[in-house]
């Protein structure tokens, strides 16, 4: 029997409390915020539950939503400069009169633990966590073709990458694929993610029944939550939301932490 994301993170969140309770010092993440989003909200308070979990500090720092761009980067930078801070994420969304390139950019490579700036050596954590996940349930990476329908600077384009360093073929569906050769990528594909924020975006297209569907989107419709892929396709693996590559992204996180916290202590 596969093993369920939810076994799986079980499974690695004892591993790092094992390496965490074993350093020198404890990891410390600090958690910037300059937004009043519910959302946002509940992704932070996931996280510094996370990090307790496991034994990671984690520092929940709040700016108004009034801070311009150049104090936010003013506090990044001291975060930056702070050495008993291992990792440095900004939530998003940023209020819009702040750019989140120049942001991403801001945080020192080294405690960049979300893996979006251009030299981070951190793999950003939704496909970290996809491509982890796999790995764990056996999924054979050389020579398969996998299919991502989505091409985000956050989850497509990465996960894409993720996949073709693993040696896979790698196909990418977006908003201006013919359908025709849409349906042609997805008929022949052994894996095929989805992160467009559209509700069953895959719903009944043929797909082999071998195929393993890995669901990123989150869409809330009238309080529930749905994701990219209609429910109970026939497929070998179908990941659920909620539940599912939400709880790998936040591992990831916890993951990222922890090597950027060797990192620190290899340049110290």
């Amino acid at each position: 029997m596969t093993m369920t994301i939810k076994a799986f993170v079980e499974q690695e969140k004892s591993k790092l409390k094992t390496t965490i309770s074993s350093l020198k010092s404890t990891p410390h993440l600090v958690i910037i915020q300059a937004n009043e989003n519910e959302g946002s909200n509940i992704y932070i308070r996931g996280k510094i539950q996370d990090c307790q979990d496991v034994g990671i500090k984690a520092t929940h720092v709040r700016y108004p939503i009034t801070i311009t761009e150049a104090d936010l980067l003013k506090e990044i930078q001291r975060y930056n400069d702070d050495p008993s801070v291992d990792g440095l994420l900004v939530q998003v969304p940023l209020p819009d009169t702040i750019r989140p390139s120049v942001i991403r950019e801001a945080i020192v490579p080294s405690k960049d633990v979300d893996g979006f700036h251009p030299l981070s050596s951190m793999m950003a954590c939704t496909p970290k966590g996809i491509v982890d996940y796999l790995a764990a349930i056996g999924f054979p990476f050389k020579g398969k073709h996998a299919v991502v329908i989505g091409r985000s600077f956050i989850v497509g384009k990465p996960l894409s990458t993720a996949l073709l360093d693993r040696d896979c073929t790698v196909s990418m569906i977006h908003s201006k694929t013919e359908e025709a050769t849409k349906l042609a990528l997805l008929q022949s594909a052994d894996l095929i993610c989805v992160a467009v924020g559209q509700k069953w975006f895959l719903s009944d297209e043929k797909i082999k029944p071998s195929a393993i569907l890995v669901d990123i989107g989150i869409n809330r419709e009238d309080g529930l939550l749905f994701g990219d892929i209609k429910p109970g396709r026939h497929a070998a693996l179908q990941t659920p939301v909620p539940g599912g590559v939400g709880l790998l992204t936040r591992l990831s996180l916890l993951k990222n932490v922890v090597e950027a916290y060797h990192l620190r202590h290899q340049s110290s």
